[in-house]
């Protein structure tokens, strides 16, 4: 089969861009899929062993049937849960969308069958004084799956996101609605709202999981490939 590889972004920070990845990923391993995933740059990291480790790049790694390093899913990791070009400032790191689409590229031509690059932040979050996650995305040239954070203000933040997607003439593939709150005022009336004007291939809504398991999500999204329900 030909190889699916997608960029995952989101409507804002903390919307579940990687519960929702680690679930795609966790879907494509069920179905005896081999996959890989890369988050190329990570804020908000912790020490372990001597090194600069980030829980979403683990909870990918959690996901992985192929053999791959820490490094080669995060080769950017930086301590302060800041904006990646403030964090990188700090430092004396400098980003380049050119450096950070090589390393995709190198670890994508890993042989596989579906694979993930998971931005950080938003779609326009910065990299650097003239750069962007999206220029990241657009470099890349992967087919783009928007994750919707499900509360009050979720309408305007994914037509926004999807808008600037478009802008930048990036494909968009299809959106994911995740529930980050337990309860939302008119929920239905806005997944419904969202269905009539989100582009791209609904592929699903995943409930509020208190636990965090991505076990858990599994049967309520879609793979790319997989028919609508």
């Amino acid at each position: 089969m030909r190889t699916m590889d997608y960029f995952v972004t989101g409507t804002d920070t903390d919307c579940g861009k990687t519960f929702v990845s680690a679930t795609l990923l966790a879907r494509a391993k069920s179905k005896q899929l081999s996959n890989l995933a890369v988050k190329p740059v990570a804020a908000g990291c912790e020490i372990e062993n001597g090194c600069l480790v980030n829980s979403d790049a683990k909870q990918l790694m959690s996901q992985l049937n192929q053999s791959i390093s820490y490094e080669q899913v995060n080769p950017v990791a930086l301590k302060p849960a800041i904006a990646p070009h403030i964090a990188a400032q700090e430092v004396n790191l400098d980003l380049s969308v050119e450096n950070l689409a090589q390393h995709c590229r190198k670890v994508l031509a890993k042989p596989h069958d579906f694979g993930v690059v998971e931005g950080a932040g938003g779609w326009l979050v910065p990299l650097n004084s003239t750069e962007t996650m999206a220029d990241l995305a657009s470099e890349l040239q992967l087919p783009v799956i928007v994750v919707v954070s499900m509360k009050l203000g979720c309408i305007s933040h994914a037509l926004l996101t999807v808008s600037s997607i478009l802008n930048m003439q990036c494909e968009i593939f299809g959106w994911v609605a995740n529930r980050v709150q337990p309860e939302m005022s008119r929920f239905e009336e806005n997944l419904t709202t969202l269905k009539k004007r989100m582009p791209g291939k609904y592929l699903g809504c995943i409930p509020h999981i208190e636990s965090g398991s991505v076990e858990a999500a599994i049967d309520y999204i879609l793979l790319p490939t997989e028919t609508q329900r």
